[in-house]
């Protein structure tokens, strides 16, 4: 069989082996770590914070951390303020032109952004660690029990899920080094993978049960999931392809150039970055209620928290589209494409070099963001459409959004390297007929 003669081939490569062994061995600490309770807190008193992480925004934040959040676990904060962290830092290279020429140092300018972000991922975690102390207490005295009270508890507890949420970003450094690479992306994928299984038996009894249907319907939702897993990773690896034709140079007995080749513009060169923009607005209102559940009751709030909800959905996709055109504008230059093609003695037939391919490139870009910024806002409210067709809250988030996205860009990312790796051993790859193709040339999800 294919399967099989592929994993011999992947153990007889012993740089592969290693590195997959070191990936294993980080993701079973990250989970270990995930289940690991803070100090002072009684895990038979989570319920309440269980069920709140049950449905709405604060579900995407448990599912993001494994379920972490919802064990008042040390790694509770997740990866997340790493990211955002991340995402500030590209913001400000754009804004800010101190942190745009770090940008343009290299590997010096790279390691001082990394620096910062970090510093900036701790200043995150200041903030967010008491405010998940405040809600965890608010959620336990549901429950009947409460945490302990006192300065040093809330102090020490701080630093704990501080050191925690840095301790996980190490790990997917580590992973990304010695490991498959990755690392980051990796860890969010392990968390959502972890609870699919949960949200799966709960949606098999759930259609055995009340919801009836039976296996029949079970069958005809795994079905739908399939397709659209298809749909996302068409968008995930779509491209529209732009000839370049390359004039002939002699440079002394040899002969360069004279060939066609293609630019393959990617229709969502965004990502996922749009839809974690996105999420990052809508949970806004998280925030400004400061975690307080009476402050939910008012309709605009209760409009916003709900993320079945018309409104919440509609402005959800508007900002998609918006974000989708925003971060193609900061990552696609067509001006430096087009010096670049102009100096390598490239043009694109029937333009001329210069301003008009730049700006050529630009209208393409535009008419293809388009179409991509309205199929990457369909796929990330698809889970809000799968639970008013009566599927559970859990098995409805798979069926699109950022978790999705990420599942599919990752493995996409995973098997495109491993394959990469048995091709240069002259091996087979993972596939007969083509190659994998990934989201980007780089293994860097973000």
């Amino acid at each position: 069989m294919k399967f099989i003669e592929t994993l011999k081939n992947i153990w007889r490569i012993q740089e592969l082996r290693v590195k997959l062994g070191y990936t294993l061995l980080f993701i079973l600490i990250y989970r270990f770590g995930s289940f690991v309770v803070l100090p002072g807190i009684d895990p038979q008193a989570l319920t309440h914070l269980q069920e709140q992480t049950a449905g709405g925004l604060m579900s995407l934040l448990d599912m993001f951390s494994g379920g972490a959040f919802s064990n008042a676990s040390i790694f509770a904060l997740g990866i997340m303020p790493y990211i955002s962290a991340s995402i500030v830092m590209q913001l400000l290279a754009i804004a800010i032109p101190y942190f745009k020429k770090m940008q343009m140092e290299g590997e010096s300018g790279r390691n001082k952004i990394n620096r910062w972000t970090r510093y900036l991922t701790v200043a995150i975690l200041l903030f967010q660690g008491p405010s998940y102390l405040v809600n965890l207490n608010v959620q336990m005295r549901y429950a009947g029990a409460s945490m302990p009270d006192g300065f040093w508890f809330s102090f020490s507890s701080t630093l704990i899920l501080c050191a925690g949420s840095m301790f996980v970003m190490w790990l997917g450094e580590r992973m990304t080094d010695r490991g498959i690479g990755n690392g980051i992306s990796m860890l969010i994928m392990i968390g959502i993978i972890a609870r699919f299984p949960g949200a799966f038996m709960k949606e098999f009894a759930s259609r055995l049960g009340d919801a009836g249907g039976g296996l029949i319907m079970l069958l005809a939702e795994v079905v739908i999931l399939l397709l659209v897993i298809a749909a996302s990773i068409l968008l995930v690896q779509g491209t529209r392809k732009v000839p370049v034709q390359y004039a002939k140079r002699v440079v002394g007995n040899r002969q360069y150039g004279g060939v066609r080749q293609y630019i393959p513009l990617k229709v969502n060169a965004a990502g996922v970055m749009p839809i974690i923009f996105a999420q990052a607005i809508m949970m806004l209102p998280i925030m400004f209620a400061g975690f307080n559940p009476d402050k939910f009751n008012s309709g605009f709030m209760h409009a916003f928290m709900d993320n079945n909800g018309v409104w919440y959905n509609i402005v959800f996709a508007l900002l998609i589209i918006l974000f989708t055109y925003f971060y193609t504008a900061i990552t696609i230059n067509p001006t430096q494409m087009a010096e670049s093609i102009q100096q390598n003695n490239g043009f694109i037939p029937g333009v001329k070099p210069g301003k008009q391919t730049a700006h050529y490139i630009d209208t393409i870009m535009s008419r293809i963001t388009l179409p991509g910024s309205i199929f990457l806002a369909i796929v990330a409210i698809m889970p809000a459409f799968a639970s008013l067709l009566g599927i559970t809250r859990e098995f409805a988030q798979f069926y699109g959004g950022t978790s999705l996205l990420i599942l599919v860009g990752v493995v996409l990312d995973t098997l495109q390297q491993i394959e990469s790796y048995l091709l240069m051993r002259h091996c087979d790859g993972l596939m007969q007929s083509g190659r994998i193709k990934g989201r980007t040339g780089s293994m860097a999800a973000y």
